[in-house]
């Protein structure tokens, strides 16, 4: 398997607190990847690294050999036209249509004419299950369709690498079925390589080929799903089972991590 994304000895500090420990990870091409934890490991901070949103104190993020922590702005700029991004709520603009939310991206980094840019969004809200909702606002949407309508806009520039930010977040679990099911659909047919951060034990289950997981921002597993579900890190098996952890942090510690993150 081929590493897209190969991330060496990360860390990352808000103020005195180290949120991501010395983090090594890869990613592969074409793989399914799952970043998985608990709320406030470090999963979203994570993230913000991989897409260049933020820059750690320590350690390289290599996308196909090249450290994104030493690119120019015009580099990163450049870098996240290969990249679509789901983020939880959508990140819809509400004063905007689904089409032009969906053409956007387009509108802003390519030359191509209206016309074209039309037809390329009524083909990306088709992928996603909302061909004819092009008119409607995201007021008039549920969150299921919210979410794909963002999803219809993360594959505007068809990017290399798809990023979830918990996907199934305030979904039902069969409307949050129907989006993994359109995870998997796009990974099948398009070959998109998809890093999805969650901690829904299903939705991992149903879309993972590799599976990452932090603990307190170190990474305590890395491995295939099989490897995953065999693990006898403790920290892995009381996840799995869904076991309260009886030495937790203090309440405080935990929503400091917590604010700090979001």
């Amino acid at each position: 398997m081929k590493k897209i994304i190969e991330v060496k000895n990360l860390k990352t500090y808000y103020g005195d607190m180290e949120v991501l420990k010395n983090v090594t990870l890869d990613i592969y091409r074409g793989k399914n990847t799952v970043i998985l934890g608990g709320s406030g490991c470090g999963k979203s901070t994570l993230l913000k690294h991989l897409i260049g949103l933020l820059k750690p104190a320590e350690g390289k993020i290599l996308f196909e050999g090249k450290d994104i922590t030493k690119m120019s702005l015009e580099e990163i700029v450049s870098l996240r036209k290969r990249l679509g991004v789901l983020f939880q709520g959508a990140a819809l603009f509400n004063s905007m249509t689904i089409g032009e939310n969906v053409a956007l991206p387009l509108k802003e980094h390519t030359k191509l004419d209206d016309s074209t840019i039309t037809i390329i969004s009524r083909m990306k809200l088709d992928q996603v299950g909302l061909a004819g909702f092009e008119d409607y606002y995201p007021s008039q949407l549920s969150g299921g369709m919210k979410k794909r309508a963002g999803l219809a806009r993360a594959m505007a520039m068809d990017p290399e690498i798809l990023f979830f930010d918990e996907p199934s977040a305030g979904l039902d679990p069969i409307t949050a079925s129907g989006l993994d099911d359109l995870i998997l659909k796009l990974n099948k047919i398009f070959k998109v390589t998809i890093v999805v951060v969650t901690h829904e034990l299903p939705s991992m289950n149903k879309i993972a080929d590799n599976v990452i997981m932090l603990d307190k921002g170190k990474v305590i597993f890395c491995g295939n799903l099989e490897e995953f579900k065999g693990c006898n890190n403790e920290k892995v098996r009381q996840f799995i089972e869904r076991r309260a952890d009886e030495d937790n942090q203090s309440h405080e510690e935990y929503f400091k991590t917590l604010i700090k993150e979001n």
